[in-house]
């Protein structure tokens, strides 16, 4: 007797007549969008339990999901991809924990840092907040050329692209900003 193809003929016990092995059973594979709308609140939980802190919670369990999802055709793959994650969210915690207290001992030998820059008043930060609701491009063309004084030229070779595409990002964010802030676009 033959044996299919992936199943191997053995003879049973009694050394007569030969029995089929059986392969094990495959575990089904899901899907990481699935893995990850499953696994997400529970591993926020066991962040915050272990940082005491919410945001930090958030940015863990992140963290933890961008590493299984770049390794997702392995992990997959484990028994429990599940336990895999938690353990990551755990190392992660701990190292975020040292680097707190390594800090506290720092800002206790050495003092706290002076600002790096200066609170903005609040026309200013008015302002700002108007330039961050702007499209990426835009606000990065409007921040160098007015926070840095930066020439179309400068801009152009930052965001690498042509001056004439600097030209527009700053005429149709500046006639965005007029809108916005209800003031008449000079330039």
């Amino acid at each position: 007797m033959t044996a299919r193809p992936g199943h191997q003929a053995r003879r049973g016990t009694d050394g007569g007549t030969p029995t089929r092995s059986v392969p094990p059973p495959v575990r089904a594979v899901i899907s990481f969008e699935t893995f990850y709308e499953r696994e997400l609140r529970s591993v926020i939980g066991l962040a915050y339990a272990l940082s005491g802190s919410r945001v930090l919670a958030e940015d863990l369990a992140q963290d933890a999901f961008v590493a299984a999802h770049k390794n997702w055709d392995k992990i997959s793959r484990y028994d429990k991809p599940e336990a895999w994650v938690r353990r990551v969210v755990a190392n992660m915690s701990v190292s975020a924990f040292r680097r707190k207290v390594r800090e506290a001992r720092a800002i206790a030998r050495f003092g706290r840092p002076e600002p790096l820059i200066d609170r903005l008043p609040a026309e200013a930060d008015h302002f700002w907040r108007q330039v961050r609701g702007l499209p990426k491009r835009q606000a990065q063309a409007v921040a160098l050329h007015y926070l840095e004084d930066r020439s179309v030229a400068d801009i152009a070779a930052i965001l690498e692209c042509s001056e004439s595409t600097v030209r527009v990002h700053l005429h149709k964010g500046r006639k965005r900003l007029a809108e916005r802030m209800d003031v008449e676009d000079d330039a």
